[in-house]
């Protein structure tokens, strides 16, 4: 999930449960990825505990999986503001022979759009994980629809992610998407006690996570989840609205 965008062995839930999150990129040349795979050993590929049930419905303390819920933000990017708006539709789809909750995430650029995706979440009963099961991404470029990102859980090798652990500690690294060479994000829980200022109010007692993808070495984001909200900043963006819509 992009928001500026959730077996062979499997592993025990030890650091907190993980998964996989999503870039577009280009294939790694072999250097590259031999780099890559020794990088990847010290972030937690821990899955679905086999006693776990998917719903379609929930949340966590950073996380609302129910449909209507939408999250705006807003900030400048460049010369232009960008704005985010995350809706939890009235829509789901199976994905891995698991029923998943769409959420369309829409951005635009001064104004015009540039990228539509639709994210395919689940909630763990028990855990209380926010389980990411992949995308479909469309970008507007020049007039024109390109698809750019996609990826599903059971398909070419991706697996499913965690997007925020229900459990959060800290320093616990997680892989949010695992779809390899599309889409490799992953987070860092740094701290349970960040601020964040926004023109929707001032939150206190936010997680804030770094995400990296070793498709982009280099590349960081920083995040801000408010409890019993969500994301209420993304970078340079910020929440400017939040709460409930007509489905």
């Amino acid at each position: 999930m992009k928001a500026k965008s959730l077996v062979g062995s499997l592993f025990i839930l030890a650091l907190l449960g993980a998964g996989a999150c999503g870039c577009a990129t280009s294939e790694a040349k072999p250097e590259a990825q031999a780099k890559t795979e020794k990088a990847d050993d010290s972030w937690t590929e821990s899955l679905v505990a086999s006693e776990e049930r998917f719903v379609t419905s929930g949340r966590n303390r950073f996380f609302i999986l129910e449909r209507g819920y939408e999250l705006v933000l807003e900030g400048e990017e460049g010369r232009k503001t960008v704005r985010l708006t995350i809706r939890v539709l009235n829509e789901t789809k199976r994905v891995a022979d698991v029923e998943t909750r769409v959420v369309e995430e829409r951005e635009t650029a001064g104004g015009k759009l540039i990228e539509v995706s639709r994210n395919y979440f689940a909630i763990g009963a028990q855990s209380r994980n926010v389980y990411y099961f992949g995308e479909d991404v469309d970008v507007y470029k020049g007039g024109q629809v390109v698809h750019e990102g996609a990826w599903l859980a059971g398909a070419n090798g991706a697996r499913h992610g965690i997007l925020i652990p229900g459990e959060i500690r800290i320093g616990a690294r997680y892989y949010q998407e695992y779809a390899p060479k599309v889409a490799m994000d992953r987070a860092e829980n740094l701290s349970t006690n960040a601020t964040a200022k926004t023109t929707a109010g001032t939150f206190q007692n936010c997680l804030k996570t770094k995400e990296t993808t070793p498709l982009e070495p280099g590349n960081v984001e920083y995040k801000l989840y408010a409890p019993e909200i969500g994301l209420v900043q993304d970078g340079s963006l910020r929440l400017v609205r939040h709460g409930f819509v007509k489905p």
